[in-house]
């Protein structure tokens, strides 16, 4: 448990532990999310790139990709058509 105190302006400065553990620097933007009648704080960046592996489950599979090397056939085949047309 951390503890951190708020300033007359809102300001609270993040325990340097909870920041490593967010794996947040200085300029990163911080979210807060309410559930369940708690707030939890986490590093948007992280929110958005689960966000975006969520949007992608399931599509390596739909298109048959097996390991990196289909993905790589894939990327290539894509740009000669994109080169083609």
């Amino acid at each position: 448990m951390e503890l951190a105190k708020v300033t007359s302006k809102g300001q609270i400065t993040i325990p340097v532990d909870i920041r490593r553990k967010l794996g947040v620097k200085e300029g990163d933007k911080i979210l807060f999310v309410e559930e369940q009648g708690r707030i939890i704080m986490m590093n948007s960046s992280m929110d958005a790139l689960r966000k975006a592996q969520a949007a992608f489950a399931g599509e390596a599979e739909r298109l048959g990709l097996k390991d990196e090397q289909d993905v790589a056939d894939l990327v290539s085949e894509l740009r000669r058509k994109r080169m083609e047309g």
